[in-house]
């Protein structure tokens, strides 16, 4: 099934630049934890890396900013994204590479079944990741192309959350701003000492 939005449905630069105003106005450690954006040459270096051309709307999100400073506990801003931090574009590579040799093991022997399209596949691109090492990552197989998913290493499937990026800054931009519960992953937006968004389970 193809869950991609209609064009034009959303802007992900307007969207994320909505998002930004609001990290800048009340999680300023967040804010101040997104890296300046990625050039071109980082950017085709990765897609050589991969094999092939990163989806647009990812392309953007990294062009805006090049992952954030890394987070070594979890009293650290920078997991604004769902308790998620995003990913620079050498580690986009590693976490890829990952799956990628998460594929080959099982194929070569013989729990295929249990892993391709469940919780790896090689034309899944991570780009944001939580201190457990779950990931979130954007869908480059043609029948889900664009498709935002999670993979929790403990879960036996990858849990689907948005058909695209941009429905999922539209959601979040309306979470945040009115203080709401977002539905597709039942977690609530939280302001942590007046300087980093936390997402609270329930």
């Amino acid at each position: 099934m193809n869950h991609s939005a209609p064009d034009g449905t959303h802007n992900l630069q307007e969207l994320w630049q909505r998002f930004e105003r609001w990290l800048r106005e009340n999680a300023p450690g967040d804010y101040a934890a997104l890296r300046p954006g990625a050039s071109d040459a980082d950017i085709s270096r990765l897609e050589n890396g991969i094999g092939f051309s990163l989806h647009g709307e990812l392309k953007l999100l990294l062009a805006a900013h090049n992952g954030v400073t890394l987070r070594r506990s979890s009293m650290e801003p920078g997991a604004f994204l769902l308790g998620y931090s995003l990913l620079d574009t050498e580690r986009i590579l590693e976490w890829r590479q990952n799956l990628v040799s998460m594929v080959q093991d099982a194929v070569e022997e013989g729990y295929e079944e249990d892993v391709v399209g469940r919780t790896a596949h090689g034309q899944w691109v991570p780009f944001a990741q939580s201190l457990t090492g779950d990931l979130l990552f954007v869908d480059h197989r043609s029948d889900h192309y664009g498709d935002v998913g999670e993979i929790s290493f403990g879960d036996p499937e990858y849990l689907w959350l948005w058909p695209c990026m941009s429905l999922m800054l539209n959601d979040l931009c309306n979470a945040v701003e009115g203080l709401t519960r977002l539905p597709a992953v039942r977690r609530s937006p939280s302001i942590h000492e007046g300087r980093m968004l936390e997402w609270v389970t329930g």
